[in-house]
């Protein structure tokens, strides 16, 4: 065989093997950006699922909305009742708490997100709303606050119910808004290793049962999954550099596949994609030329945050052009709209960023002013 033939043909299997959209042995799946909410790949993501113990993210969820309004602390004790209990004695996962006990809100959070204890969630709804049913509808209502309307939880764990639904697509709005909004608190998902000195007995020590935390290679949650009816499921995020990905995929049929497949996706992700920060509000500045100003610039910002993910491919086709009819007549007042960013692929126009001015512009006097307009109409100098 010609050489150089032999070479283009092990360019191209190295190309279809790096680029080709992953294959994944599951039922539903979808992957997004963290920053620019682009989906980057999806497979069925509207499917309804029964999300397992995935549903211990918004159990986390409502527990840390109520630390952050300083309406619960970790340092609250609650009472174990013969209910949660029984969930310990049951068969499923549990952290192993003993009617009676005395638990802190810290200790039931650590058993449910590191050691997915089903008789830890039962505790803290108990706790917090009196009773699971009542939770359930506090899960319910931050659902549908944050835009998971494919969803209905009834129950704080997961366990077996045919009306606990949701998607991936509603799983991955939960990681990002339990990501975004609990930073301090989303710690607790790469915990490796959790300890309950129990009532009764040796302590025992669980360890998390994300599989993809042990790699070390930028995973730090979110919650694993598995119902024999669902088979196994898993919310993943893994950060490298200052990016961000978010990947939930269900139905696997095995929990080597949940791992290896969740994260060939992820590294999918990264390598064929790039994810670029355009503006962040009121913080990134551009700086647009004035006439008859005190100052001959005049810094805008915008009033969102804008990120944009594209193939690594298409980066050549990026353009980000600042738009506006210059220079800026002073004067201008702080929050003027006085020019606008537009953002491009290929030609086409993906958004239109407004920018305000960030600062106060004030004329020059009478006299300077004068003197400015004369010298342009006779040098065209301004």
């Amino acid at each position: 065989m010609n050489k150089f033939i032999f070479l283009i043909i092990v360019y191209l299997s190295l190309f279809n093997v790096l680029y080709a959209t992953p294959n994944l042995n599951a039922r539903t799946a979808i992957l997004v950006d963290y920053d620019s909410d682009k989906v980057l790949y999806e497979m069925d993501p509207d499917s309804q699922i029964y999300p397992a113990s995935m549903t211990k993210i918004m159990t986390s969820i409502v527990a840390f909305d109520l630390l952050k309004k300083n309406k619960l602390s970790l340092d609250d004790m609650f009472v174990v009742s013969e209910n949660a209990w029984r969930l310990s004695q049951s068969g499923y996962s549990s952290m192993f708490i003993m009617i009676n006990d005395q638990v802190s809100v810290e200790d039931l959070l650590k058993g449910i997100i590191i050691a997915s204890g089903n008789d830890a969630c039962v505790a803290l709804a108990e706790g917090i709303a009196g009773s699971e049913e009542n939770f359930a509808e506090m899960m319910n209502e931050k659902a549908e606050e944050i835009g998971m309307y494919s969803t209905n939880f009834t129950n704080s764990s997961g366990i077996n119910d045919p009306d606990n639904i949701s998607t991936v697509r509603d799983i991955a709005i939960m990681s990002k808004y339990l990501i975004k909004n609990y930073p301090d608190y989303y710690e607790m998902f790469k915990e490796k290793t959790f300890t309950w000195d129990r009532t009764g007995g040796e302590p025992i020590k669980q360890g998390n049962r994300n599989p993809l935390l042990y790699k070390n290679i930028g995973v730090d949650g979110v919650k694993t999954g598995y119902l024999a009816v669902e088979k196994y499921s898993l919310a993943s995020s893994m950060k490298k550099n200052e990016r961000r990905l978010i990947a939930v995929v269900s139905g696997f049929p095995t929990k080597n596949l949940r791992s290896s497949d969740s994260l060939k996706l992820l590294n999918w992700g990264f390598r064929n994609t790039s994810t670029f920060e355009i503006s962040k509000k009121d913080i990134s500045e551009f700086e647009l030329d004035t006439w008859l100003g005190k100052k001959s610039k005049i810094k805008a910002v915008t009033k969102e945050d804008f990120y944009i993910t594209i193939n690594k491919k298409d980066i050549r086709n990026l353009k980000v052009i600042l738009q506006y009819e210059g220079p800026v007549i002073a004067p201008v007042e702080k929050g003027k709209k006085i020019a606008n960013l537009i953002i491009s692929n290929k030609d086409e126009n993906i958004k239109t960023l407004p920018l305000y001015a960030a600062e106060d512009l004030k004329k020059v006097n009478f006299f300077k002013s004068l003197i400015t307009s004369i010298n342009y109409l006779i040098w065209g100098d301004v």
